[in-house]
């Protein structure tokens, strides 16, 4: 796209918004320094280095797409290319199963520093600040329960790996002068009726209780909910009440992904209640279909609402974006390369929001305006501020980058089948 068009259709845009407002310049560097934590799981169908086995414990990739990663080099050169196509600087959200562990088996209690020193290097050396997950399904040990488990032997097994994944985020955090957010999520649950709800929860409550109570300066744990997993329907352990009342009592950081809520709950009200209780968000941004389908994320009515609740509640300093989707069914390099942008957009659209405006119709009583001024920003030149933003920050605007995915599939990802 021609940058003389680029210039005055932002230069249209940035008049229009500024009748009702609204500083374009103010939104685009605002966007600048939002870091979105790129998922690593996304190039390899959530596979890892451990075993090279499938998903088990209660999620499922779908799809056959050519071109998964098979192994650390690959998973980085994906990243790098990814960065290549998408303005800002922005980290990457690891897993423990994707650690350095020299074509040698590491059972999850025994990682340590070691296994991700390689991946520290990699990403001072590419600009890239990293956080992290404990992972605790697919592994002979995951069964239903992990965290909560009743078995003393199986619940120490994964008490000890999750603090030691703590413990790696930490020495993360201290290296790049930035806390590691770890996310600590178990699938654990039930695939029938249980009687011991109470129990569970119990056990559950005791071991976090036990992780967390280690000060690490150098991160920061999140808890993640969920509504059922694959197998596991009809009761899920760590539910968000659950998970809403623990990060509530302990000052915990509450993970919010987007797939784990009732298909017909807007799960944005969430972060004004959140906002109230807990410390901080760790934002998971997903689109499920009709379940925690994990699809990739796209500027939907719903995407868009979870970063307009962030804007007007003034909490981007309180809130952690991450993308947490793995689709199989389409190239994967483009399907990061959507997901990032519809996260981008959705976090412009909120920040071109006249919100003092609207606020002041609405003390003011004045409801009509109000309504209808929140239908007439819909249809502003937004489009034409995010192609400046793009254009600005050296990378494709619009449909260009179709051609450099298209490229890097023939010349690379076609190539590892």
């Amino acid at each position: 796209m021609k940058t003389d068009l680029i210039e005055k259709a932002y230069a249209v845009a940035k008049e229009r918004y500024a009748a009702i407002g609204v500083d374009t310049d103010e939104a685009i560097a605002l966007l600048e320094k939002q870091q979105i934590s790129l998922h690593c799981w996304q190039a390899d169908d959530v596979v890892g280095f451990e075993r090279n086995d499938a998903l088990s414990g209660g999620i499922q990739t779908t799809g056959n797409y050519p071109g998964r990663a098979r192994n650390i080099d690959e998973v980085r050169k994906d990243i790098e290319f990814v960065k290549t196509l998408i303005a800002g600087n922005h980290r990457l959200n690891l897993h423990e199963i994707y650690g350095d562990f020299g074509g040698k088996f590491v059972d999850r209690d025994q990682c340590g520093v070691e296994h991700f020193q390689s991946w520290i290097d990699w990403a001072k050396a590419n600009n890239m600040k990293l956080d992290f997950n404990s992972t605790s399904f697919s592994h002979p040990k995951s069964g239903s329960l992990t965290l909560a488990n009743p078995d003393k032997e199986i619940r120490d097994f994964w008490i000890e790996h999750t603090k030691r994944c703590r413990r790696i985020a930490d020495a993360m955090g201290k290296f790049q002068n930035d806390p590691c957010i770890m996310n600590i999520w178990v699938h654990d649950g039930s695939k029938d009726l249980t009687v011991n709800k109470l129990r569970y929860r119990e056990i559950l409550k005791e071991s976090l209780d036990e992780i967390l109570a280690e000060d690490l300066p150098g991160m920061k744990s999140c808890l993640e909910a969920k509504l059922f997993g694959i197998g596991l329907e009809a009761y899920t352990v760590g539910s968000n009440y659950f998970y809403t009342g623990y990060c509530a009592k302990n000052n915990v950081m509450y993970t919010l992904d987007t797939g784990h809520y009732e298909p017909t709950e807007n799960v944005s009200d969430a972060i004004s209640a959140l906002l109230l209780y807990v410390p901080e968000l760790m934002l998971h941004v997903s689109r499920p279909m009709h379940w925690d389908s994990d699809h990739v994320t796209l500027f939907d009515d719903n995407t868009r609402n979870l970063f307009s609740e962030i804007v007007r509640a003034n909490a981007l300093n309180r809130a952690h974006i991450g993308l947490d989707y793995f689709d199989a069914s389409i190239n994967r390099i483009g399907a990061y390369i959507i997901g990032v942008r519809a996260a981008q957009k959705s976090l412009l659209s909120a920040l071109l929001e006249p919100t003092a405006t609207l606020r002041q119709y609405e003390d003011e009583g004045k409801l009509f305006q109000r309504l209808a001024l929140l239908e007439e920003a819909k249809t502003l030149p937004f489009g034409a501020v995010y192609d400046y933003f793009n254009m600005k920050n050296s990378v494709p605007v619009g449909e260009e980058y179709f051609a450099d995915v298209e490229k890097y599939e023939n010349e690379v990802l076609a190539k590892r089948n």
